[in-house]
């Protein structure tokens, strides 16, 4: 587990022992902003610091007395919102590791219009995800100089509230992020389970995790095939959140669980092996916006699927042309063993379909495909439109990008099999994230909202870090489904 950066407190202004003061600067409004900052314009300019976002620049106290100023470039002052500040709060956190007592004014410089409750609430769910570190394998771990992090945010009880949600949001970013940092053998899918069981004791969620046995009973066809090559057992969890009273009906989460994928006998090459430790962060997703949902005060019943596997080579590892058959007796032709992920998935869409939910939100990191499509930064959202339309908006607030997918009728038969009900991949080359959606669009009940997540993309970053997002694990999904859940009513 990585060691956990300090907790932000409030304060109306910058207490007088304070050894590093982080401030906002608005492009716009440069000169302005670095002398009430107390920086020489001059000296910025000379070392190229523009106001920009997520350009940063230190300046040591004059004559060495007084407190050091980090100052954060915040782009134009119409600009600067919640998700600018948390991002700059993210800059901030990971730039200062050298002092002991940081206070952080960014929350002030909001544009007009931004809500000071979830200006605050950013920049603490930046600062602790900027300073984030995965160090548990480090024999010299990563050190940081900082004791105590201040926010001059105030200090009623809406300033107060403010900094407990971005501290509850930012907790389970991090476990989720701790998940997926994990090596695929220091992780296996049983000690997955009993990670997420020590959560819902933490946290006040019933998890339930099935045994392979158990699963065979439900005739989980795709994950038992899935995990026929490998050593250790899958499992298969499901996590339940149920507030008193909650009136506002029943959201299924479905997050994929793959704790390592070697590609199986339709082998990945050595490249592409890497990173294969992030394919189970979907379900890390849902475990970490689960483990919040009472902390914030969710109103509605939620409940996740979690189906964990290794995708391995063994002796009795599924073949190319094998038939799996799915929950429900779906038979499917299995072509393409490293397309596994849509087999467990199938799965759990019909566990989850079957228990009558009011919609349905998977996540996976299931193609290469959306990140050629997207890049790193954006997943890609699939879905009926009414669900599609409420998560771009919850995402755009947010902070984690999205951007809807067309599922074109015509890929459709491509999944036909000449001797199953379907084939897990189509005989094109093209358009593999719309087949996989159309896949698992299969495998979901009958008149049930739903959405797709594929987030192969932001929730493994090999890039250099921005904002508040790090290198590797991201937990990307967290808030999302945090903001959507809490805020959530029945769709019309």
């Amino acid at each position: 587990m990585a060691a956990r950066p300090v907790t932000p407190t409030t304060a109306g202004k910058v207490p007088a022992r304070t050894d590093l003061v982080v401030a906002g600067v608005r492009a716009d409004r440069l000169d302005d902003d670095l002398a009430a900052a107390g920086v020489s314009p001059a000296f910025a300019e000379a070392s190229g610091f523009t106001g920009k976002a997520d350009g940063s620049l230190l300046t040591p106290a004059a004559s060495g007395a007084g407190a050091d100023v980090l100052v954060v470039g915040l782009g134009p002052a119409a600009d600067v919102d919640a998700n600018r500040l948390r991002a700059a709060a993210g800059t901030a956190g990971r730039r200062a590791t050298r002092h002991g007592r940081v206070a952080v004014t960014l929350a002030e410089q909001a544009a007009d219009g931004v809500d000071a409750g979830a200006a605050t609430q950013a920049v603490t769910e930046g600062w602790i995800l900027g300073a984030y570190r995965f160090d548990e394998h480090r024999t010299s771990p990563t050190e940081s100089k900082v004791t105590a992090v201040t926010l001059t945010a105030g200090t009623t009880k809406a300033a107060k509230d403010a900094v407990a949600r971005g501290v509850a949001v930012a907790g389970g970013v991090t476990l989720a992020r701790d998940l997926v940092n994990q090596p695929g053998g220091s992780l296996v899918p049983a000690q997955l389970a009993d990670r997420i069981k020590a959560v819902g004791a933490e946290t006040g969620l019933k998890v339930r995790v099935d045994t392979p046995t158990q699963m065979r009973r439900k005739g989980l066809g795709g994950v038992l095939g899935v995990a026929q090559g490998a050593t250790n057992e899958p499992r298969f969890v499901e996590l339940t959140y149920e507030p008193k009273g909650a009136a506002r009906g029943h959201v299924a989460l479905v997050g994929k669980g793959v704790t390592f994928d070697t590609g199986g006998y339709s082998l990945k090459t050595a490249e592409g092996m890497k990173g294969m430790n992030s394919d189970m962060g979907g379900a890390a997703a849902v475990v970490g916006a689960m483990s919040v949902l009472a902390a914030l005060g969710a109103p509605v019943r939620v409940s996740g699927y979690l189906p964990l596997v290794e995708n391995m080579i063994g002796p009795d590892a599924i073949r190319v042309g094998d038939v799996l058959t799915i929950k429900g007796g779906t038979t499917v032709e299995v072509l393409n063993t490293d397309a596994e992920g849509r087999l467990i998935l199938a799965d759990a869409l019909r566990v989850a379909s079957a228990a009558g939910p009011d919609a349905i939100v998977d996540l996976a990191t299931l193609t290469g495909a959306i990140i050629a499509a997207l890049g790193q930064r954006t997943a890609g959202l699939f879905g009926t439109d009414d669900l599609v339309g409420r998560i771009r908006s919850v995402a755009a607030a947010s902070g984690e990008a999205v951007w809807p997918m067309p599922m074109p009728a015509h890929l459709r038969p491509g999944l036909d099999s000449d001797i199953a009900d379907l084939r897990n991949i189509s005989g094109g080359r093209y358009g593999g994230s719309p087949v996989a959606a159309l896949f698992l669009r299969e495998f979901v009940g009958e008149g049930i909202p739903w959405a797709h997540l594929d987030i192969a993309g932001p929730a493994w970053i090999t890039e250099a870090p921005y904002g508040e997002v790090p290198k590797l694990g991201t937990g990307f999904g967290v808030r999302l489904l945090a903001d959507l859940l809490v805020g959530w009513e029945p769709l019309t």
